[in-house]
């Protein structure tokens, strides 16, 4: 593809993500939005108006196009791997939210079918791209803290989704500790045991779906790094993102974010502060537009894109594990074979 032209970009789904996504885009000095496709016309028309987009409601009217040059994938989980598969077949670069299906047999029959193929591929796992947590692993690998013995992740948000998408979700395992079991791979790659508990605390329709509404997970890496992630779908104070890295040397952490760093000092209390931002979209805003400025550069680099396929192969094995542990109450192994 020739450098002296914007790439030529075409986003999948018109929702919630598809917003975040079709706004970064467009924004972007190395992008031109061109179609947005969505079944549901009447989303893609109207972001399409406000981008410059074209609307359509096919893949195969995205695809048709000679001058495709990348898609981005924020339609449902059922899309995916038919969409990734396509772009691979036809050496499109691919950017895909996770996860890649709830099926890890459909998964791997995938990545059986792109293997060999060279076109880049991003899972959209965007918290490697905060600005927070990828200075605090940066500074993990460079010895900062010794070695890494210990790492946190608390992830809550700040209410349940809707019962119509809970009741599709996948449990709160697949959908929301994804990131988190991504994250904990980011610091330690090779995990080797899963154990993990599920509760039903306050949400009755999250129970009647046969979900948790709270789950604490542990996992061990094989240097017997010790790893616990904490999750809720509720939490009265906002968005609570939290990461603490402990090692033989020290400790990192990386606290929530507030929309300004004002505090208050009076007789009815000191540092009071401003809630913390109140959803993902305003936490990891910039992580968004920094994953997609590292998908641009693969695509004009011609190079592999991190996080890749396997990485969103793993983050859903270890997904699987932590809901077969919490149901059984046993730990469960994790064999290289796997992934």
């Amino acid at each position: 593809m020739s450098s002296d032209r914007p790439l030529k970009v075409a986003l999948f789904g018109s929702g919630r993500i598809g917003q975040v996504h079709a706004r970064n885009i467009a924004d972007h000095p190395d992008l031109e939005l061109a179609w947005i496709a969505d079944p549901f016309i009447k989303g893609a028309q109207d972001l399409a108006a406000a981008t410059g987009a074209l609307a359509v409601e096919t893949a195969d009217e995205v695809f048709a196009n000679a001058d495709l040059d990348a898609i981005i994938i924020g339609s449902p989980t059922p899309t995916h791997v038919d969409l990734i598969s396509r772009a691979a077949a036809a050496g499109i670069a691919a950017l895909c939210e996770k996860p890649i299906d709830l099926d890890i047999d459909r998964v791997r029959v995938c990545r059986d079918q792109i293997r060999g193929t060279n076109s880049p591929l991003m899972l959209g796992f965007n918290r490697r791209f905060d600005p927070n947590f990828a200075s605090l692993r940066a500074r993990v690998e460079a010895g900062e803290i010794g070695g890494l013995e210990q790492l946190t992740i608390i992830s809550r948000d700040p209410a349940p989704a809707p019962k119509a998408y809970i009741e599709t979700s996948g449990g709160i395992f697949r959908d929301q500790s994804i990131h988190d079991l991504d994250m904990a791979r980011f610091f330690v790659p090779d995990i080797v045991e899963v154990s993990a508990t599920g509760s039903n605390l306050f949400c009755d329709y999250i129970e009647e779906a046969g979900d948790f509404d709270s789950v604490v997970i542990n996992l061990r890496g094989r240097g017997g790094e010790q790893i616990t992630i904490i999750n809720s779908r509720h939490s009265a104070y906002g968005h609570d993102q939290r990461l603490e890295a402990f090692g033989s040397e020290g400790l990192l952490t990386a606290g929530n974010m507030t929309p300004t760093t004002v505090r208050k000092y009076s007789a009815a209390g000191t540092e009071e502060s401003d809630p913390y931002l109140p959803f993902f979209l305003e936490r990891y805003g910039q992580a968004y537009r920094n994953e997609l400025d590292s998908f641009v550069k693969a695509i004009r680099a011609g190079t592999s894109c991190s996080p890749g396929f396997d990485d969103g192969v793993m983050a859903l094995v270890l997904a699987n594990a932590a809901e077969e542990s919490a149901r059984s109450g046993r730990v469960v192994t994790i064999g290289k074979e796997e992934g």
